[in-house]
């Protein structure tokens, strides 16, 4: 593993002040990584130009920043995805990443191989309640990409452990009416709500846990108590611990004699 590899975390990112959750994974890839410099750069450009207007933020795209670091010399930068899927984003992502001038090894999203599905269903599992009568909804973006099938095996993983959490996408098929439906069935007299997202932010404040036509309004209008989770998977150690390891996975394709010209 090249030591001087610069480290660029790609991030959707956001509006909120969620922007935290960017801060606690800094910290925990540095110590991962000491020594290797780590860039951030955020994809959306909804994002960047709202936040360059409303706070004068300068967020830079991936390209900006890789061509940056061809700039300083370095041969080879590693591109960790911040996404949790392989959809759309991420595919931009790597078409952008491609017309850099640095050489560029991509680290994967969160859920890729069969290991990235087992390892994060045991860090969802690890704050789930068993039993109580309450049953867990995670509730993520959703996409009409083919990599919507995350969505479904992720919850198949999660349903086969024995406890009621249920997989549903604000998009998609698995949506609001299919998923209250669902935990009627099943005789939960409590939910709680978990966003299946990195960061919890503007769709966690209106979409899931708004007071009118959100997810929890959804919930509690079909007589079943709300409880909401206002962490995104951003915050679980384990959940940044295997883009941790894609990040190693992806630094180890570096050649070893790669360094700052």
């Amino acid at each position: 593993m090249n030591e001087n590899t610069p480290i660029v975390m790609a991030a959707f990112g956001t509006t909120s002040r969620a922007m935290e959750t960017y801060s606690f994974i800094d910290t925990a890839v540095k110590a991962a990584f000491p020594g290797h410099p780590v860039k951030w750069a955020y994809t959306s450009r909804m994002v960047r130009a709202h936040m360059k207007q409303r706070h004068r933020a300068n967020m830079k795209n991936p390209q900006q920043v890789l061509d940056a670091l061809a700039e300083q010399g370095n041969p080879w930068a590693v591109v960790q995805s911040l996404h949790l899927i392989s959809g759309h984003e991420f595919y931009r992502l790597v078409d952008d990443v491609r017309q850099c001038g640095v050489r560029t090894s991509m680290g994967l999203p969160l859920l890729t191989s069969p290991e990235d599905y087992q390892r994060t269903a045991t860090a969802i599992l690890g704050g789930v309640a068993a039993g109580n009568g309450t049953a867990t909804v995670l509730i993520g973006h959703g996409t009409d990409h083919p990599a919507w099938t995350a969505y479904p095996a992720l919850g198949q993983i999660l349903s086969s452990s024995g406890s009621n959490v249920h997989v549903a996408t604000i998009e998609g098929e698995a949506d609001m009416d299919t998923t209250v439906a669902a935990v009627l069935r099943c005789g939960a007299k409590r939910v709680h709500l978990l966003p299946l997202m990195l960061v919890a932010g503007v769709h966690l404040q209106e979409d899931i846990a708004g007071d009118e036509d959100s997810w929890r309004s959804a919930f509690e209008a079909a007589g079943i108590a709300v409880s909401v989770e206002t962490q995104g998977l951003g915050k679980n150690a384990a959940i940044i611990d295997i883009f941790i390891r894609h990040i190693r996975d992806a630094l180890a394709i570096v050649p070893e004699s790669a360094s700052l010209a």
